[in-house]
């Protein structure tokens, strides 16, 4: 049997132990062109006895930006502040990946002078925050082919910054109603060509940009997370059949280029689902457990135990309590996660939630 707090082998890279603090955007990225500041390497290296952290999501390009004040991977200046954020992490003995995201569709021109682009010029129901308030997502631009295969090279640059940056390794974002999840969902990909239709024809962008990231930085160094069935975005995968399809066929696809885990944000109801694409799965299988309303509690450890996953991921209870394993370990108590201070602001709710003792 398998125990949370023992060391893990993650393709090569040794884990102090199998809790991962899982991406989460804090809109703090107040540095010259979105580039990460000196706080958010404090607060980093804070959660740094996490096996692993995985970053908030990080835009590849100008036009994958779809919040305010989100960091991006796709300039010098974006590396070298990353650069600190690393340093600071391995520092106190911590491994870090960087989360690449594109967020396709959801978005908004205020927040980047550019009309957002998915794979159909689908709007989706729902609303943005931006520095202007709350705004109505837009009709965005639909990709022609060469903006694809441009798109998939900003995966890939980004991946090679992300190395050059100091990260162990990058996660490709696939999940929660963002670019690659929009191509995966037949209500936001209506596209007829051969990157939709089909679920072998929607699953092609999220493939070929893993493979592509694997040829240019090698595959003990990239992640893929998935939220199968998350209606979040406005991401409308009710048909469970075309559903279930589909994520056998992604994650069939994805298992022979030799990815070093994969990380499911499971939805409600799915843990069927989960446990059957755990055992198609060749190498590391996280978890970020559906809890409903509340954050992932200690009892989520007994799905490591179980085998149901090989690593269990954790959100908010990480952001309000950065020594999270030695408080799992000891049973609590653990800090509540103050909402008001999830997005933007200053290090109130970000590095100021204490430790125990």
């Amino acid at each position: 049997m398998s125990t949370p707090f023992e060391p893990y082998d993650l393709g090569g890279i040794r884990l102090a132990n199998r809790i991962v603090m899982a991406p989460m955007t804090r809109s703090r990225a107040y540095g010259p062109g979105q580039s990460p500041t000196d706080l958010m390497a404090v607060y980093y290296a804070q959660r740094a006895s996490a096996g692993l952290i995985i970053t908030e999501g990080t835009q590849p390009s100008v036009i994958g930006q779809g919040y305010p004040d989100t960091p991006g991977i796709h300039s010098a200046k974006q590396v070298a502040a990353w650069r600190k954020v690393t340093d600071a992490v391995h520092a106190e003995g911590g491994k870090i990946f960087l989360q690449v995201l594109h967020t396709g569709r959801i978005g908004h021109p205020s927040i980047t002078g550019l009309t957002p682009a998915g794979p159909s010029a689908v709007r989706a129901a729902g609303q943005v925050y931006t520095h202007e308030g709350p705004q109505d997502f837009v009709t965005p631009h639909e990709l022609t082919e060469e903006e694809i295969e441009e798109t998939i090279a900003d995966f890939v640059t980004a991946a090679r910054n992300a190395v050059e940056a100091g990260f162990d390794g990058v996660e490709l974002h696939g999940a929660n109603g963002y670019l690659i999840h929009q191509f995966l969902a037949p209500n936001a990909n209506r596209r007829t060509d051969a990157w939709g239709g089909s679920p072998e024809r929607r699953i092609r962008f999220a493939v070929e940009t893993a493979q592509r990231v694997v040829e240019a930085i090698g595959g003990d160094k990239v992640g893929f997370r998935i939220s199968p069935g998350n209606p979040v975005n406005d991401i409308d995968e009710s048909d469970r059949a075309d559903m279930e399809a589909t994520y056998t066929m992604l994650v069939e696809a994805l298992a022979p280029l030799g990815l070093v885990y994969l990380h499911h944000m499971e939805a409600a109801e799915m843990r069927d689902l989960g446990v059957r694409l755990r055992k198609a799965w060749p190498s590391t299988f996280i978890l970020n457990p559906s809890t409903g309303a509340e954050p992932t509690g200690p009892d989520a450890l007994k799905l490591i135990e179980d085998g149901t996953a090989d690593l269990i991921a954790y959100g908010a209870l990480f952001l309000a309590n950065p020594d999270l394993p030695a408080r799992l370990a000891a049973g609590g108590p653990f800090n509540t996660p103050d909402r008001a201070t999830y997005y933007g602001g200053d290090h109130r709710g970000y590095t100021d939630y204490p430790t125990l003792g």
